[in-house]
């Protein structure tokens, strides 16, 4: 099976040749674009999970052989998370690539941070499919790169430490409000405002909620503790 010339030049950036282009195919396409003759990229999307998460916990312990769990897995959860599946595909190029409905195109899908992040996951599952473990781990380190060793010593995500802070001094979690949205609907921003019970609040914008929460609680976080 010849692919098109978008989907060659893609493989250049992901740095791996199909055997088999079809499975390629199949991680870019969207449910929204699923016909009789076409399978989309969800059954791919749950085998690129489970194997993106084999890499990882390796190239982890590789990386630092006298870290606990208790370390170990919020590095890992900051590594496989969507955001990170998400950068990477944009790294690549990824949405550039994809096959989406017309519904799904005009929405803004190319950029829509959960449809790159399953298609990332997809295509290292395609690449598994092609080329075995051995390739995809390959890919894996090498698009993750710098990303596993730079990787924050206490992962934490910012809302999780916010809430341990807060509950560790008798408080109620902390509430998260969305104070405005701007923007077209393909392309939104999101203003969130974090409150303490005790009092204490801040404000982040960001192009999704979860950036937006996971920005406010930093900011906050950091003005309790200073």
């Amino acid at each position: 099976m010849k692919i098109s010339a978008e989907l060659t030049a893609f493989s250049k950036r992901l740095g791996y040749q199909f055997q088999k282009p079809e499975l390629l195919l199949r991680a870019v396409t969207h449910s929204s674009m699923v016909s009789p003759h076409r399978d989309d990229n969800q059954r791919l999307e749950f085998l690129g999970d489970r194997v993106l998460g084999l890499v990882m916990a390796e190239a982890l312990l590789l990386a630092d052989k006298s870290a606990p769990e208790g370390l170990l897995a919020p590095r890992y959860n900051a590594l496989v998370r969507r955001e990170a599946c998400a950068d990477v595909a944009r790294q690549i190029e990824l949405g550039s690539v994809l096959k989406l409905g017309r519904s799904e195109m005009k929405s803004g899908g190319r950029r829509k941070e959960a449809l790159l992040a399953d298609a990332m996951e997809a295509v290292i599952a395609a690449v598994y499919q092609d080329g075995g473990f051995d390739a995809a781990r390959t890919i894996v380190l090498n698009l993750w790169g710098a990303r596993i060793h730079n990787v924050a010593a206490d992962a934490r995500d910012a809302k999780t430490s916010l809430q341990e802070w807060a509950q560790a001094r008798g408080e109620v979690p902390p509430k998260y409000v969305e104070v405005a949205r701007t923007g077209p609907d393909h392309a939104p921003t999101f203003t969130i405002e974090v409150q303490l019970a005790s009092g204490p609040t801040e404000q982040a914008t960001a192009s999704s909620k979860r950036h937006a929460e996971q920005a406010a609680a930093k900011a906050l976080l950091k003005k309790v503790t200073s």
